[in-house]
C-alpha cells in the first residue's frame, strides 16, 4: 500500500472526481457517511458527541458527519464551526447550509468570542479542525482550542489526522498543541506520521476508511514509502515443486554465538530452518557444539578453533547466505575475523547484534561492506553505528541517506519495521505486536532472512518478506501465548505456519 504525502492528496480526489463524474461534494458526503458508520459502530444514540469543525473541507466532512449522525437519532450532537475569518471552503460552506435547515440541532458557528463546551471522560468529541491540508502550526485560539480539548478527558476521535499534526514530519513541532486523538479515521492509505514513535499518543488507534478513491491515479503518483501487506509479499512466495531436494533450497552459513549466549545460535538456527532454508550450518564457539546440536539437531555445527568465542569466519564451503552476529560478542578476535569477512565474502550477507556493534567500534569497517548486504539494527545499534538521533524522523532520514551512501539495507526494527532500501525507498512493515519485545525476537528475524536468501531472493525482497513473515508469526504465536508469555523460540516456531498461511490466503493481513 502506498504511503502518500499530503500535497498529492487533493490530486488523487480530484482524479476520483473526474474519474467517477461526481463533485467534490458527493466525495465529502462519501467521507462523512464511512466516518459515520464507523462511530455508529462504536457508540449508541444516547451518547453526547460534540463535534468541532474548523473552515476548511476537514470542517465540512466534520459537519456532514454531525448531520448523519443526527439523522440516524443521535440526538445529542453539539456542533461548533469556527469562521473566525468569515471565509468557508465552498464545500464547508455548503455543508453548513444544510446543517442549519435541520430543525432540533444543537448549532454554534464561531465568529469571534467563544465559550468552550464542558467536556468530560464521558463525551466524544470529533475533530474537524484541520485535516493533512495544514501548513503551519496551530496558533493563538486554534492553539488553545487543542489545549483544551486534551485536557477535558473526552473520547477524541480525529477526522483524517489529529488536527494540528502534519502528514510527513513534525519534529519542530510541539504535541503540546496538536489535539490528540484516541482514534484517527484516515481514508484509503495512512500518513507518512502515523509511523513514528513520537506520534502514537496523538494518533491514538488509527484506521483507514475504503472511500473508493481512484486507484490508477494512486498507481500513478509516485511515493517512497509504502505499508507492506500480505498482498504484496503474497507473489513472492510458490507452493515447492515435487522434484526438489534441500540444496535447491540454499545453504545457510550461520556465525552466532559465544559463552553465555548461544541461545542466540539456537534461536536464529531455528527460524532459518522454519522459514525453509535447505541446509543450516551453525559456526560458533567450540563449546556449543553440545548445545546447538541437541537444541537444534536438524542443524550442522561448524566448530571454532576457540572454546569461547569465534576468532575465524573463514567461509570453507559454498554457501547461499551468510548470517553474521548473534551472541558473538565483541573480543577483538572476533572483531578481526568479522573484518576479514567482510573483505573476502562473496555470499549474500546479512549482519545483525554484535556484528553490528563490532562495526561500531570500528566504523572504517562500513565502508568495506559488500553491496546488498544486508543489516538489521535495533535503534541503539543504529546509533552506535550512525550517530545519535534526536527522534525516529530523524532517524528515519539517516537510514535513507546512509542506505544510498553505502548501497546496503537497512531493517530498521521497531513497532512499524522499516525496511530501506539503497534507491531511497522504505518499506514499513504492518505485522507484529508488542509481545515481540522479547530477548532473542532479532536473533529469530536474522535467521528468516537468511533464509529467503539462501532461496536465491535479491536481498531487498529477502528483507521485506522475513520481516513480514516474522511479525505474521508473531501475531499468530500471540493469540496462544499472549503478548505477556510470548517468547522468541515461540515466534521461530510459527514462521512454517505463517508462510503457509500467506500462501493459502489464511492471513489475518490481508
Amino acid at each position: 500500500m502506498k504511503i502518500f504525502e499530503s500535497h498529492t492528496i487533493q490530486e488523487i480526489d480530484n482524479a476520483t472526481c473526474e474519474a467517477q463524474n461526481i463533485d467534490s461534494l458527493q466525495l465529502m458526503e462519501r467521507a462523512a457517511n464511512a466516518v459515520a458508520c464507523e462511530i455508529i459502530s462504536r457508540f449508541l444514540p444516547t451518547q453526547r458527541i460534540v463535534v468541532v469543525a474548523g473552515p476548511g473541507n476537514n470542517g465540512g466532512d466534520a459537519l456532514a458527519v454531525a448531520r448523519i449522525l443526527f439523522e440516524q437519532g443521535y440526538k445529542k450532537v453539539e456542533v461548533f464551526l469556527f469562521n473566525v475569518v468569515g471565509k468557508l471552503s465552498h464545500d464547508c460552506d455548503e455543508e453548513r447550509k444544510k446543517l442549519i435547515t435541520m430543525d432540533g440541532i444543537d448549532f454554534t458557528e464561531v465568529k469571534r468570542d467563544f465559550q468552550p463546551p464542558y467536556l468530560s471522560e464521558n463525551d466524544v468529541l470529533v475533530d474537524g479542525i484541520f485535516g493533512s491540508g495544514l501548513r503551519q502550526p496551530l496558533q493563538g485560539g486554534f492553539m488553545m482550542l487543542a489545549r483544551y480539548i486534551n485536557e477535558s478527558g473526552a473520547y477524541v476521535i480525529s477526522i483524517d489526522i489529529p488536527s494540528g499534526l502534519f502528514g510527513e514530519w513534525n519534529s519542530n513541532v510541539s504535541t503540546r498543541d496538536m489535539v490528540h486523538a484516541d482514534l484517527t479515521l484516515s481514508f484509503q492509505t495512512p500518513r507518512l506520521s502515523f509511523f513514528f514513535g513520537e506520534n502514537a499518543d496523538i494518533i491514538g488507534e488509527w484506521k483507514l476508511l475504503d472511500i473508493d478513491l481512484d486507484e490508477a491515479k494512486m498507481k500513478e503518483i509516485p511515493t517512497d514509502y509504502l505499508l507492506v501487506e500480505a498482498k504484496n509479499v503474497r507473489p513472492l512466495l510458490k507452493p515447492r515443486r515435487s522434484f526438489t531436494g534441500k540444496r535447491d533450497y540454499g545453504s545457510v552459513l550461520l556465525l552466532a554465538g559465544s559463552t553465555g549466549m548461544m541461545g542466540a545460535s539456537v534461536l536464529a538456527a531455528r527460524g532459518c530452518l522454519r522459514s525453509g532454508a535447505g541446509l543450516v550450518t551453525v559456526h560458533s564457539a567450540r563449546l556449543g557444539m553440545q548445545i546447538v546440536q541437541t537444541a537444534v539437531p536438524e542443524a550442522m555445527f561448524e566448530p571454532d578453533r576457540n572454546e569461547h568465542y569465534i576468532s575465524d569466519m573463514t567461509i570453507h564451503h559454498d554457501h547461499q547466505a551468510v548470517a553474521v552476529g548473534p551472541g558473538i560478542g565483541t573480543n577483538d578476535r572476533t572483531a578481526d575475523a568479522l573484518e576479514s569477512l567482510l573483505k573476502n565474502c562473496k555470499s549474500p550477507l546479512i549482519l545483525d547484534a554484535d556484528a553490528l556493534n563490532c562495526i561500531a567500534r570500528r566504523p572504517q569497517l562500513l565502508s568495506i561492506l559488500p553491496p546488498q548486504t544486508v543489516i538489521t539494527p535495533h535503534i541503539g545499534e543504529f546509533d552506535r553505528l550512525f550517530g545519535q538521533q534526536d527522534n525516529s524522523e530523524a532517524r528515519l532520514k539517516k537510514a535513507v541517506e546512509m542506505a544510498k551512501y553505502y548501497n546496503i539495507i537497512i531493517v530498521l526494527k521497531g513497532h512499524y519495521t522499516a525496511t530501506v532500501r539503497p534507491t531511497g525507498r522504505v518499506y514499513f512493515n504492518s505485522t507484529g505486536n508488542p509481545g515481540m519485545a522479547t530477548a532473542g525476537a532479532g536473533d529469530v528475524l536474522t535467521g528468516v532472512i537468511a533464509a529467503f536468501l539462501a532461496q536465491g531472493f535479491r536481498p531487498e525482497h529477502a528483507a521485506t518478506l522475513g520481516v513480514y513473515i516474522h511479525g505474521l508469526a508473531g501475531d499468530m504465536a500471540v493469540k496462544d501465548t499472549g503478548e505477556y508469555g510470548l517468547v522468541a523460540s515461540d515466534i521461530a516456531n510459527y514462521c512454517g505456519k505463517a508462510i503457509r498461511a500467506i500462501i493459502n490466503r489464511e492471513s489475518p493481513h490481508n
